[in-house]
């Protein structure tokens, strides 16, 4: 059994960008934990923040729940305000190395969302600091993270380096984005994940449905 971390900006983001590979990995019987780093209070301009937040942190367990997510932290960063701040980068590498994740999934390098952005060089800049002989306050026990993909929401990656055929589980991850009622109410999300996965599966040819990611490390490979 390994352990996996799934670093999402928002609640949703996670599922358009890895579900298919979430509930694959939890069929597998590894253990998946999801961090969110905003709770997306700022999504509605009908809503009360504090109420939008409280609702979306439930729409992102029940969406997680459907998919197989064992665990969920919620670290309420601004929406819309995410910024890599020294507090928040050693609370995520005392994360990691009190954990000891195997694989780390978070937003590829080029998402165009600010948040989006921020997230992924919070978790990049984390997984290195883990690692390293350093940061006492952190914990006394390094730990490298074997794996690190990068997942695309906002933004389609240009340069892919690892397609998952997620056929098999393409409706589960829809019935986990539409748990998120909030967001897909507004928006069409399901039309747009579905698009997007099937031009991965035919593009890659790994199947008819599949996630694509971007590698930033393995365990022989750092990119």
């Amino acid at each position: 059994m390994a352990r996996i971390l799934v670093i999402a900006p928002h609640p949703d983001d996670d599922i358009i960008g890895c579900g298919g590979s979430i509930a694959l990995l939890a069929q597998q019987d590894h253990e998946v934990v999801t961090l969110y780093l905003t709770s997306g209070e700022a999504g509605s301009l009908e809503i009360d923040p504090d109420q939008l937040a409280r609702i979306r942190e439930d729409e992102a367990r029940k969406a997680g729940r459907l998919l197989g997510v064992k665990e969920f932290l919620f670290w309420r960063q601004p929406d819309g305000f995410l910024r890599e701040t020294p507090e928040l980068i050693n609370q995520l590498v005392r994360l990691i190395r009190a954990r000891q994740f195997s694989t780390i999934y978070l937003p590829h390098s080029q998402e165009a969302h600010r948040d989006h952005a921020a997230a992924f060089r919070i978790g990049i800049d984390a997984c290195r600091r883990a690692g390293g002989p350093w940061f006492k306050e952190c914990g006394l026990t390094p730990w490298t993270v074997s794996t690190i993909l990068g997942y695309e929401v906002w933004t389609p990656i240009q340069q892919v380096n690892y397609v998952q055929d997620i056929t098999g589980v393409m409706e589960l991850k829809i019935q986990a984005l539409q748990q998120h009622f909030s967001q897909v109410s507004a928006y069409d999300y399901e039309d747009a994940v579905r698009g997007l996965n099937r031009y991965r599966g035919v593009t890659s040819g790994r199947g008819t449905y599949g996630e694509a990611f971007c590698i930033y490390q393995t365990a022989e490979i750092c990119v």
